[in-house]
């Protein structure tokens, strides 16, 4: 299967598995964008992004993560862990020289872990509904007894999903890596420049979830900025205009 935009390019991992990404040369600081949870790298805002990078002459990464879109491996063996490997590994790979890093979601997890890994490739960060530690506040902790018990005893719960037909699969796998990379108990040593977006009517991710961040990070230069009527996604024409303002206004910043 092949994206719109033609076929990616792949990325192999240390344990051989491929990473599907698009990548667009040009000029520092380059972007990388990092999707959600069961999300792929041909979104709206991926896209968007990637548009704004080539009018701007910016380099521009975004790629599947393991057992997302057109990535290898199974979803259900995805973790926290593996998926923060996955940018990591990419931003080793596929770039050079200063980043912004992108996050939706849960990619905002993931966008924050990468930049702790790689403090000194980071230009700054913009997280969009950034989920860090969902797995634990917003999955187990909001879990029924019943669905913990499901869990514990077979591994894996089928989730119904807002934005799939099927149902999503939830794995204890996931809940306990989670664990192992939780960042909302204590600060958060980044000091690069951040910038959240948050939606008020986010029916998933709490909004104060972007000020909570914002609390625990040692940078000084960080702001969330609170959509009245925003919900998860932000992918409406007046979302998507607001989060290409803020990234160039990131990449006109002095490095």
């Amino acid at each position: 299967m092949t994206s719109p935009e033609g076929t990616p390019e792949f990325l192999t991992s240390k344990d051989g598995a491929r990473l599907a990404y698009h990548r667009l040369n040009g000029r520092s600081p380059g972007v990388v964008f990092c999707g959600g949870f069961r999300s792929d790298m041909t979104g709206t805002k991926a896209t968007a992004l990637e548009q704004t990078c080539a009018r701007l002459g910016h380099a521009f990464v975004r790629f599947d993560y393991f057992g997302h879109g057109q990535s290898d491996g199974e979803f259900t063996d995805g973790t926290i862990s593996r998926w923060r490997e996955d940018a990591i590994h990419v931003l080793d790979n596929l770039t050079t020289g200063p980043q912004v890093i992108i996050g939706s979601s849960m990619g905002g997890w993931i966008m924050l872990l990468a930049a702790l890994a790689r403090p000194d490739r980071v230009h700054a960060l913009l997280g969009l509904a950034a989920a860090p530690d969902f797995t634990q506040d917003l999955m187990w902790e909001k879990f029924p007894e019943g669905v913990k018990d499901h869990l514990r005893k077979d591994g894996v719960y089928l989730e119904p999903s807002e934005y799939d037909e099927e149902l999503t699969p939830i794995t204890m796998r996931l809940i306990e890596d989670g664990r192992e990379h939780l960042l909302l108990r204590d600060p958060i040593p980044l000091t690069c420049p951040v910038r959240l977006i948050h939606g008020m009517l986010d029916p998933d991710v709490p909004w104060q979830t972007g000020p909570e961040i914002i609390e625990r990070l040692e940078s000084e230069d960080a702001t969330v900025a609170l959509i009245k009527n925003g919900d998860h996604r932000l992918s409406e024409p007046g979302d998507i205009s607001r989060m290409n303002a803020t990234l160039e206004k990131l990449l006109a910043t002095s490095i």
